[in-house]
């Protein structure tokens, strides 16, 4: 039987959902940090004549400005319901693969370029450090050894590799004899630089070196006596135990258990980050602020965001043309339609960042809700499992939409600097069924693997016993699995002779 080709055609009545140019530019201004966001604002502004910063007294501040105050229920009913179609949309479409693309340019930033660009101070952790050197009484070779000793410092602002393994890289890299004694003279120099705690060896030597710099007093005195000799038991919370020993009345342990939880155990997050591309510092999107009574208020930084309002001389032609439509010529239509443009356009952009504040908030109050015990103590041991589907389920915001929020969002803290995505992690059942955020298992065994034995390092199996003597019991392949993470290799190279 002879087979052909036959083209025939055929209508299909085929149902898409697509997002509106103004919910692409709510979603291009919810992605943006801070200071692009300032640039874009301005931006705006000179691109938009009906687009003003001060309002006149003909200005309707109820329709276009960004009050701080509590919004009226009629304006928070509009918000959410454009809210809820903004999700609505994102969600029916699949997220982010099918998000379409705008017919401009001009509010895209690809998610690579919002990796890549770091706003705020130019200098890295590393000029910072490198400064205070130049300001210290240093030999040439002096300096030279300092400058590798800042290079060697790891995220954190500690110095991970040992001082002989130090000693061995100058010789061999840069043909410079120098004994561990000489190297270990110059670090005590760089320990003595701000922040305090910046070049410890670990997590003891870095909060000790911040309590020696503290007055004189009984409280920094029993400070000293809990992290110099309990603090095995300090890092497992077993302050019972420790006031066994100490035998100190309820009031006092209170006092020094706030201190020490007050220092910073990663000193180098105040200065900048000091790997990748980005070497600045940033500037932070929310400010989060512990008191001392145990309660946390936020607030969102606006940085050089002004408010923003319809100009009322646009308003006011756009009224007088519509009141005189049936004259008017065709210049005058033209002119119609241009300001009309640009007062939609105006209004558009008010309220994109209206939406943005109001999203930014109750995700943020969101997580603050949800780890509390992290702002309160800093201890990110505190960290709960949390994953961006817990945030929808409880702001009833779609997960792309709190996946935008937290990509490229930081909050400032009593504990430092941290990307919003620094609060999340997921859930790990141990052995005896109780679930644990991976970042907890993650810490205890970073911690372990730092205070071993250099010359007999704990192999995986060994790590898995030990970390269930502690109770995390979990299997000998999660551990290697860990380690790799962290970027940890294997005991037979971790050990030194």
């Amino acid at each position: 039987m002879v087979q052909r080709l036959v083209q025939t055609q055929e209508q299909k009545l085929i149902q898409q959902q697509r997002l509106t140019q103004q919910q692409m530019l709510q979603v291009r201004l919810l992605e943006m940090p801070l200071a692009e966001l300032e640039q874009s604002v301005q931006a705006e502004i000179d691109d938009n004549p009906a687009l003003e910063t001060t309002p006149s007294e003909d200005t309707d501040l109820s329709e276009s400005s960004e009050p701080d105050t509590a919004e009226s229920y009629e304006e928070s009913i509009e918000r959410e319901e454009r809210a809820d179609a903004l999700d609505t949309a994102l969600q029916n479409m699949g997220g982010d693969d099918e998000m379409p693309e705008p017919e401009s340019n001009k509010y895209y930033t690809s998610s690579a370029e919002l990796e890549e660009i770091t706003y705020g101070d130019q200098r890295s952790f590393y000029d910072q450090l490198k400064e205070q050197m130049r300001e210290t009484e240093l030999t040439a070779h002096q300096q030279d050894i300092m400058e590798y000793l800042i290079g060697s410092l790891d995220s954190d602002g500690l110095l991970r590799k040992p001082l002989d393994t130090i000693a061995d890289e100058l010789a061999i890299f840069h043909s410079m004899d120098v004994s561990e004694k000489e190297v270990e003279e110059i670090l005590t120099l760089l320990q003595g630089f701000d922040p305090a705690g910046i070049g410890a060896r670990s997590l003891k030597e870095c909060l000790l070196l911040q309590i020696e710099r503290r007055p004189d007093t009984p409280i920094r005195r029993w400070m000293l006596e809990v992290i110099t000799h309990y603090f095995k038991e300090f890092m497992n919370k077993q302050w019972s135990r420790i006031n066994e020993h100490l035998n100190l009345s309820d009031e006092l342990l209170n006092q020094v258990q706030t201190e020490i939880l007050k220092l910073n155990p990663k000193p180098g997050s105040s200065m900048g980050e000091t790997e990748g591309r980005n070497l600045q510092q940033i500037t932070p999107d929310f400010v989060v602020d512990t008191n001392d009574d145990g309660t946390i208020s936020f607030y969102i930084n606006k940085g050089r965001v002004p408010d923003l309002y319809v100009s009322p001389s646009f308003s006011n032609l756009l009224k007088g043309y519509q009141e005189n439509k049936q004259s008017m010529s065709r210049q005058d239509k033209q002119a119609l339609l241009y300001a009309r443009e640009k007062v939609e356009r105006a209004k558009g952009y008010i309220d994109a960042v209206k939406q943005r504040r109001h999203t930014l908030y109750i995700t943020m109050k969101t997580i603050i809700d949800l780890q509390r015990q992290f702002f309160l103590e800093g201890d990110e041991n505190d960290l709960k499992p949390m994953v961006l589907k817990d945030i929808a389920e409880r702001t009833g915001l779609d997960i792309s939409t709190v996946s935008r929020v937290c990509n490229s969002k930081y909050a400032q803290t009593r504990w430092g600097i941290f990307r919003l995505r620094h609060f999340f992690s997921e859930s790990v059942k141990t052995e005896s069924g109780e679930e644990m955020s991976t970042r907890k298992l993650k810490a205890v065994l970073h911690e372990m693997i730092s205070s071993e034995d250099p010359k007999k390092p704990l192999n995986d199996d060994q790590l898995a016993r030990e970390m269930k003597n502690q109770g995390y019991a979990i299997a000998r392949r999660t551990v290697a699995k860990y380690r790799e993470q962290l970027g940890i290799p294997i005991a037979r190279f971790r050990k030194t002779n």
